[in-house]
Order: C-alpha cells, then structure tokens, then sequence
C-alpha cells in the first residue's frame, strides 16, 4: 500500500483526481494505484478483492480478483420507477450479485471490474443518479425517513435534505472529467473548496432527518442529526439539532467507542443549511488530523467539549440555536405492509433481507427467489400508470414503495406475492429487524461473516425463542463482521461484532428505539457459546417481563446489563490542541 497518509493524499489529489485517469488506463492490473485507491472513494467506489479465492490465486501467482463496489448518491434513497428499471439494467449488465440496499438509503453494485468502471457510473449518470461524495472523508448520502407517520411532511424533510445534500457536494469537476469525458479546463485542480477546503474532511460524515415518532434513520447514530418538530396539525415547525453520533471503533482500544448524538437546540427550516455548514467546517477545522482512528466528529466534540462546539456552531453559523423541543420516538425499525398514505395512495414496505435484491438464492443458500424480475414488472407497471409513485429505501435495508395509486393496489399485491416479495405476511419479528453489513468476501474490514450468516442465526434463534413460547417477540438483531459498525451493531438489542471467522463479540441491552447502545456481554465467543448464552436470557425473559417490555429493557431493568455511562468528556481546549 501507500506510503502516503491519506492527508497527504488528500492534499496532493488536485481536487481528487490524482493519477485516476493513468490507473484506469492501465491495462496490465485490475487494480488502482496505491494513492488512487484512496481517492476513488470520494467518487463513490472502493477497490475490492474476492477474499473467498485471495488465497488459491495467491498459489496459483495471481493477483487478487480486484473489482469495484460503487455506492449511489440518493438522499432519502428516493428514485422513480424509470431510473429504478435503468439501475436494475446496470446491475444485471456490469455487476455481481443483484442490487444492494445500503443502511444510508443507498445502492451498492459489487463486483464491477475495473475496464467496465468508466461505463457503469457513465451510466448511473444517465439515470440522473450520480456517486460523488457517496464514500471517502465528506458528507455521505442523507438519510431520511422512508414512510413517516405525517406523509405529508416527508416530501418537505425530503426536499430540505436534498437542498443540504447539494450543498456539501466537493467543489471539483474532477468526477465529470474522469467519469463523464468533460474538457479539463486551464485552473482544473485548483477549483476552491468553500466547505472542505484543500483537505476535506478527517473522516466522514453522516447526516440523517427523522421525522417522530419514527426513528427509522437511527438519528443518534449520526454526526449530525434533524429530528422535525410538527405542530398539533402535523406541520412542519423546524428541527432539534443532534450532534456527535458514530458508530465506529476499534478493537481493544478504549479510546475509540461508538457514540450517540447530544441534542443541543432547535433550528428552523431556513437556519439547517446555515447549521449544517457550521458543523462540518467546525469538524473540518477542529477534527484529528493525526490519528485516524479518532477523527470523527464524536471525538472532536468528547476533547473539546459539547458546549463549547455548540458555541462554535453557533458562532459560524451567525445566530443562536433556539431551545430544543419535546419530541418522543416509539422504535427505530420499519412499519411494513400496506398502509394508506391518503388522498387515494397506498405505501407498501418490503422485507428486503440484507438489502440484497437478486434473482436467485441469496448467495447460492436458501431458497431462490425472484426478487429483482419482480421489482422490474412492478417498476414497469408503475412507470406506465403509476402517477407520482416512487421507491423509497429504508435506513434498515428495506424498500418502500410509495405513492401507489389506491386502483393499482390489487395488481402490485399481486405481483408482490408472485414473486416472494411479500415475506414480511410470514417472517418472524426477529426476522424482520435484522440487519448485517455486507462483510466477507468482499469488504477488507471484515473479521467475520455478517450477511452470508444472517439467515442461519436467524433460524437458530427463532427457534430459542419459539422453545420458550416468545417467538412473537420484536427483538432487534443486528450483525457487524467488524467494530466499524456500518450495521449500526451498537444499536442492537441483541448484536454480534466480528472478532475473527466464527467468533464474536455479543453484545445486549440496547432499546428498541434508538436511544440507548448495547454493552459487551460475552467476548470472542462461537455460535454454540452466543446460542447458550442467550437460552437462559429468553427463558428468564419469558417468565419475568412486563406487559409489552422489551428485550433490551428487561436485560437493563433486571441488570443483566448495565445503561453505558454517557461520554461526554470535557478536556481543556489547550490539552486538546
């Protein structure tokens, strides 16, 4: 790899372009140069390797089998039925393994090689969909909520998340030139940066809108956060303001953890812009550049302190944040099934197992399905006749098919059930808020498996539950192959984070709605040691909880875990510094 710091990189890129252009010309290698593999990131892709052969091509002297994941930019994950058939296209044209819901409302194509990487973003591009800004040290895609409760305020959130999400875009026309054959023009490589700067960010950053009493984007996990305040009549007042949330850690190092976000005042629709700004240049300017691994912004606020970020925030943004307003979240999962959005429109919410949308058995295990064949003739149906309907994903891997008219119920439901899109009739409340990041093969973060084994611990615990009478309980699994956490694993009730292949870190005592992290209950463990570790629990579970108590509570409440204490350290701004 590199001998380069990514800051290096960074700095050096010419507004990310690097020598982009020369490593996808060379034809000798399927991969990237060192420098570049780091700097496709801010175009919203990541050099990847079949982990599953790494080592029988390492015996045979071949180099890795390198290919490209590429991440949309779709904030709140809408897109209309045209450009869902023209991603479904892309996908059985140039990628492996169907399309992939993302836990930021996003879709990843994976296994694209390299000498077809130029004509698969040509090609998102066409859909009016592009990936700048979907990876590396920026803002990432805003997440939105897919099916509130107030539909009617969703299109506002929407379109206020839009509007931020436009405006810290990377002031560079490197992704048109390398991607979309624009002129390189005399000063191309010094374009400035209002936001980010020469620089950009020291790590990325995540913005999620919740809408209550939902909290379906998990907004805590977020560095910054909007949680929409409506009035008694269900409009739109403005937004609580959070900050400092993050999932990540690492490992055996206690100065790294994950992080739930401080609420710190409200803000009116004209001021989020304003606030959204303040905050990222802040982290711009104050973040740890030094060491990566405690460059997010929840350090850069637990060192210098909440209040005195907030004033810095403030200070930017050139007006005080108002005081925050009540607000109450019953859960953080998905409302699936049909629902009646009003004015003649249906929404349907879709159990879409690990986001991964594929004609076939799900990784060549369990049953095959046609998941992709059915989402295509229901993107025709509703492209022909549909009106305004559109596809929403889910901050939960999920998908929302929204605004469907009330006369074409009937002919989608039954395309649904054709096609097994209609598990969530069938699937345990177990299995249907479960989550797992895509881990092995393909992600190098990896320790152990997370999607490929989500199905069969699924199995396993339903049937622990079912032996103790409580298989309708609404438990929230989640699985990470590593402590980054891009499952939000820290969020679970019950969660796993990879330690090595087959072992984990099981982890309890989350709530159902997003407010409170799970602690470490047993270290490095296997699946028979998770599985009689967790049959006492739910047998105890059984016969002691409340009326309509959760998992995660009763684990708090009987003290079988411990509340986390709150991190919100304040250390001198001079030590700091």
């Amino acid at each position: 790899m590199s001998a380069h710091s990514v800051e290096d990189i960074k700095r050096a890129s010419a507004g990310l372009r690097g020598t982009l252009l020369a490593s996808l010309a060379d034809a000798v290698t399927g991969a990237l140069r060192d420098d570049d593999q780091t700097l496709i990131k801010y175009h919203g892709s990541y050099q990847q390797d079949d982990r599953d052969v790494r080592e029988a091509r390492r015996l045979a002297k071949l180099e890795p089998a390198f290919s490209f994941m590429i991440r949309t930019r779709t904030p709140g994950g809408v897109i209309n039925p045209r450009q869902w058939l023209q991603l479904d296209a892309i996908a059985s044209t140039y990628a492996e393994r169907g399309l992939r819901i993302t836990t930021r409302q996003a879709f990843q194509f994976h296994g694209v090689v390299k000498g077809e990487l130029k004509a698969t973003m040509r090609a998102i591009n066409a859909a009016l969909i592009d990936t700048l800004a979907a990876c590396g040290d920026v803002n990432r895609n805003v997440a939105v909520a897919a099916n509130p409760l107030h539909p009617g305020v969703q299109a506002q959130v929407l379109a206020q998340a839009v509007a931020v999400s436009k405006h810290l875009l990377p002031n560079t026309r490197a992704y048109y030139e390398l991607w979309l054959d624009e002129e390189r023009v005399g000063g191309s490589g010094e374009e400035v940066e209002p936001i980010y700067g020469q620089a950009y960010l020291p790590r990325k950053f995540k913005i999620g809108f919740a809408i209550p009493p939902l909290n379906d984007v998990d907004v805590f996990a977020q560095d910054l956060g909007f949680i929409a305040i409506l009035d008694d009549a269900g409009a739109l007042l403005g937004y609580n303001v959070s900050i400092g949330g993050g999932m990540g850690a690492t490992h055996g190092d206690p100065e790294t953890y994950p992080r739930l976000g401080n609420v710190i005042g409200f803000a009116t629709p004209d001021q989020v812009i304003a606030v959204a700004e303040s905050v990222v240049t802040a982290q711009r300017d104050f973040g740890n550049r030094a060491v990566r691994k405690r460059a997010r912004l929840k350090y850069t606020i637990d060192d210098r302190g909440l209040d005195w970020f907030k004033d810095e925030v403030e200070r930017r943004a050139g007006f005080p944040l108002g005081p925050a307003r009540a607000f109450r979240f019953d859960h953080n999962g998905d409302r699936f099934g049909w629902v009646d959005a009003g004015h003649d429109l249906q929404h349907v919410t879709l159990r879409i197992p690990s986001g991964r949308i594929v004609d076939g058995a799900l990784d060549g295990r369990g049953d095959a399905v046609l998941h992709l064949t059915g989402l295509r003739e229901i993107a025709r149906l509703l492209q022909a006749e549909g009106g305004n309907a559109e596809f929403r994903l889910t901050s939960n891997q999920n998908l929302v098919i929204a605004n469907i008219p009330a006369t074409l119920q009937s002919r989608v439901d039954a395309l649904l059930r054709e096609h097994a899109l209609d598990g969530w009739r069938s699937a345990s409340p177990l299995r249907l808020n479960a989550l797992a990041c895509v881990a092995l093969p393909t992600c190098g973060l990896a320790m152990a498996e997370a999607e490929r084994y989500l199905p069969d611990l699924v199995n396993e615990v339903d049937a622990l539950l079912a032996r103790h009478g409580i298989a309708d309980a609404p438990i929230h699994l989640r699985i990470s192959g590593c402590p980054n956490g891009c499952s939000r694993p820290y969020l679970g009730e019950i969660a796993l984070v990879g330690k090595a292949p087959g072992r984990y870190n099981l982890m309890l005592g989350a709530d159902h709605r997003g407010e409170r992290l799970n602690t470490l209950y047993r270290e490095n463990i296997d699946e028979p040691q998770i599985l009689a570790a967790l049959d006492p629990l739910f047998a105890a579970y059984a016969s002691e909880r409340a009326q309509d108590e959760r998992f995660g509570d009763w684990l708090l409440r009987n003290g079988t875990v411990a509340a986390p204490a709150p991190r919100h350290r304040t250390i001198p701004i001079e030590v700091a510094a």
